[in-house]
């Protein structure tokens, strides 16, 4: 197989479309989906090299293919990083990331403003290992300080925030991480790669459900892991091998499709978040609106020094609780109702009922989790025809 030539030096929205192609002896212009188990070899000597890993090529579709290190290679060219490893879900990507590089002993540092997902990670899995945590307000750079030990291997965080849009000063925290021996894993889901890339602030990895913008159109799962190529080579690659939460070629296939327009979508996208919030922020029956484009936003300055712009993402609380952000979703005719994000349809959903339903009510309050608040990803639809979909709805608050 022939492979292009590394594509760093253009620019995001020519990786997205060329990055880590590689072409058959059939020289197909669309990547070559190889929907395959295993690979055979032209002789046992080849088949021994290999798994020596003294001749190039693959073994085992389960980590490694031809179709998965093609979409591997390109978001490493995008993220500007050394290496990565593809997996069959965002969570798996997280899990994988955290869990993989610690043994018991280790200590984790993480913000308390994460998916409820993560946190389970971090809460209730980790320490059935004997992998003790400490979850810190993520904006509170003492906190970080003070909850360092001698034996923290990992901080974790996600920014902007699942779901409050909180930003967290990366280069601070990679900062304090990294005085302790620690590394820094970023979820760098709500800012895409188009606006925000953590491995230039600071970060040692970042984790992406590929699930959500990559594909950004609803049809498959799939995360990633991006770093060094000593960490991956280290404490992901063989986990991964032998415990198997990889990617299927197909999804991989779909994900590369997906990165070819993530641009453009994105940028429409945000575009359309930061349009609707500076209406929502208006509008008498919203008591809160967070976004990061806004001017006030609680952490516009650091959004400033570390974003591009603004997320696909807005969030808000309708005033009435619960019962005022149920008539407001129920009354929505475009935005669907589900717990995605980043598709081509905008989606909302209820934070509270939903993604971070296993909180208790009080560590939800304490997140800014309120009864009434409603996180909004911006679809591809016409901005207009949104305004007006949340001006009838927000009639039935």
């Amino acid at each position: 197989m022939s492979e292009i030539k590394s594509t760093a030096r253009y620019r995001p929205e020519t990786r997205l479309v060329h990055s880590g192609t590689l072409r058959s002896q059939f020289g197909e212009t669309s990547e070559g989906l190889f929907l395959t188990q295993g690979f055979v070899y032209d002789s046992a000597e080849q088949c021994e090299a290999r798994f020596k890993g003294e001749d190039a090529g693959f073994l085992y579709s389960r980590f490694s293919n031809p179709t998965v290190s093609m979409f591997e290679r390109r978001m490493i060219e995008l993220e500007g990083a050394q290496a990565a490893r593809a997996t069959a879900t965002g969570m798996a990507a997280v899990t994988t990331a955290v869990l993989a590089p610690l043994k018991a002993g280790d200590h984790v540092v993480a913000a308390k403003a994460l998916f409820g997902s993560c946190r389970y990670v971090v809460e209730d899995l980790l320490p059935r290992y004997g992998i003790t945590s400490t979850l810190v307000d993520g904006l509170d750079l003492d906190q970080w300080k003070k909850a360092m030990r001698p034996n923290t291997k990992s901080c974790f965080l996600e920014s902007p925030t699942n779901p409050t849009l909180d930003v967290l000063d990366i280069p601070a925290i990679a900062e304090i991480a990294h005085s302790g021996g620690a590394r820094l894993i970023v979820d760098n889901v709500f800012a895409t790669p188009i606006w925000q890339s953590p491995l230039s602030l600071g970060a040692d990895v970042v984790v992406y459900s590929a699930t959500k913008h990559i594909d950004g159109q609803g049809r498959c799962l799939g995360g990633v892991i991006l770093s060094s190529e000593a960490f991956i080579a280290e404490h992901i690659h063989n986990f991964m091998r032998q415990t198997g939460p990889s990617m299927s070629p197909f999804n991989a296939w779909v994900l590369l499709k997906g990165l070819e327009t993530l641009g453009v979508r994105v940028r429409a996208q945000t575009e359309t978040a930061g349009k609707l919030a500076d209406v929502l922020a208006k509008h008498p029956k919203i008591s809160r609106l967070i976004y990061p484009g806004r001017a006030d936003h609680p952490q516009a300055a650091v959004v400033k020094k570390q974003m591009g712009a603004g997320s696909t993402l807005i969030g808000f609380e309708v005033k009435g609780g619960k019962a005022g952000a149920f008539r407001c979703l129920n009354a929505l005719k475009l935005s669907r109702i589900s717990n995605n994000l980043g598709d081509a349809k905008s989606l909302v959903t209820h934070p509270a009922t939903t993604t971070h339903q296993r909180l208790s009510p009080e560590a939800r309050a304490e997140l800014g989790i309120s009864e009434g608040f409603i996180r909004y990803s911006a679809g591809l639809e016409h901005v207009d025809d949104l305004i007006e979909d949340f001006a009838q709805a927000l009639e039935k608050v």
